[in-house]
């Protein structure tokens, strides 16, 4: 697989005389089947091969022991490297520019091996050593998925600067003044679900703290969060003839426009969640039936749906001229290397890119906004809320009442009545 990249004889002999010259080869391999393009592969390669020379001069004498010496090298590429590099950030670059080949090739080779996480959240974890059980509490005892535990550490990393901010160096001495000045720093920055939030977190990191004994008393009565209304706020929909116009900014003559086609008229035609959308298969499109069945519904079921004619001449149209050759059986897939199945955030990022390529101006743009757009065209043709629920897969009546604020002409209506007609 070397000489499909190297002319000279010279450099694929360098290369595979290396003592991981195998484990070279190996990842070559595996990059040309993600697709990597070719001058992605001349940079890599260099860098594992000065790692696996570090390595050895460090004492490795085993693929086992490459990942020990994973940081060293890092550390020793920025120092040797990236003294033009004034700003931290500059440096920060260059050791994940060296990290990321590195960490590709191990776990490759590497029989479970881990790459380090691409948030930074889901890799660090705040207060570890001073309630170091703390994250396997939520795992293991609350039965928290790993996307919540993020968000605990996201949170917790906002207490801990806070702390450090303001000179509280142990957690025993957290007091009430403390924490209320923490709720009102956070005030300063972020809406009044976000500090709900970010008090919610907190208060069970408090009652985990005294349960443990590391402090002498629950203070997770002391938070007060902000009073929040569950209907205060109003659907962030767009109009039909801005549904249109972000459809027709979609260039579908190139193998992105085809996938992203499909992918908004399955979030604006069924009001689909972006995770919902990420995690369709080939096996969920029953095509002899006309049917698509949606699975891991928030509501924890799936739904099936007719298979409209529109939605389903996009998804031929991206199966056929789009989406990569490959055994997985996820449908939507990344289209440059590395190839791996869309992401939820992936789904919505794309939503965001067409409604800001079509000039629609909307509050936190994403997916999202298409799911409300659907349910706002569901409620505008007077279809009564709970087929609307059921068809947008809302796990509780509650959660479509809000579209009740957008539903105008039953709205207008209302004013134009008598008192009498309307009680």
């Amino acid at each position: 697989m070397l000489e499909r990249y190297f002319i000279r004889p010279a450099t694929v002999d360098r290369y595979r005389s290396s003592w991981i010259g195998h484990e070279i080869e190996a990842y070559v391999t595996w990059l040309t089947k993600q697709g990597y393009a070719s001058r992605s592969v001349f940079y890599r390669l260099p860098v594992v091969y000065r790692f696996g020379e570090f390595s050895r001069e460090q004492g490795a004498q085993a693929v086992a022991d490459l990942p020990a010496h994973v940081d060293a090298f890092v550390a020793a590429w920025v120092r040797e490297r990236g003294r033009g590099r004034k700003t931290d950030k500059a440096k920060k670059k260059l050791g994940f520019e060296a990290r990321n080949p590195i960490e590709q090739m191990l776990s490759v080779v590497v029989p479970g091996y881990l790459r380090t996480p691409k948030s930074r959240w889901a890799a660090e974890q705040p207060f570890k050593s001073s309630a170091p059980g703390f994250f396997e509490y939520l795992r293991n005892e609350r039965g928290l998925r790993e996307a919540s535990i993020v968000h605990y550490k996201y949170q917790l990393a906002r207490l801990r600067k806070y702390l450090d901010r303001t000179g509280v160096a142990r957690l025993r001495d957290l007091s009430p003044p403390v924490l209320g000045g923490f709720v009102t720093d956070c005030a300063t920055y972020l809406c009044r679900t976000g500090v709900r939030d970010a008090v919610g977190t907190v208060r069970v990191f408090l009652r985990y703290l005294h349960r443990e004994g590391i402090v002498a008393k629950d203070l997770s009565s002391c938070l007060e969060s902000p009073r929040t209304y569950r209907l205060a706020a109003i659907p962030r929909s767009i109009d039909w003839d801005d549904v249109r116009r972000m459809l027709e900014a979609v260039d579908r003559r190139t193998a992105v426009g085809k996938r992203d086609y499909a992918i908004l008229l399955l979030l604006i035609t069924y009001g689909l969640r972006g995770g919902e959308v990420a995690a369709i298969t080939l096996d969920d499109i029953d095509w002899r039936r006309d049917r698509l069945r949606i699975p891991e519904r928030k509501a924890g079921h799936f739904t099936g749906y007719p298979l409209s004619p529109i939605v389903g001449a996009a998804l031929l149209d991206y199966l056929r001229n789009a989406r990569p050759e490959t055994s997985d059986r996820a449908l939507f897939f990344r289209l440059l290397a590395p190839q791996a199945p869309l992401s939820p955030s992936a789904v919505s990022s794309r939503a965001t890119y067409y409604l800001r390529r079509a000039g629609i101006t909307v509050r936190r743009a994403g997916s999202h906004t298409l799911r409300h757009s659907c349910v706002q065209r569901l409620v505008d043709a007077d279809l009564p809320f709970k087929v609307i629920g059921d068809y947008v897969g809302h796990r509780v009546p509650e959660s479509t009442e809000i579209y009740a604020k957008v539903a105008v002409e039953s709205l207008r209506e209302v004013a134009l009545g008598h008192g009498e007609e309307i009680l």
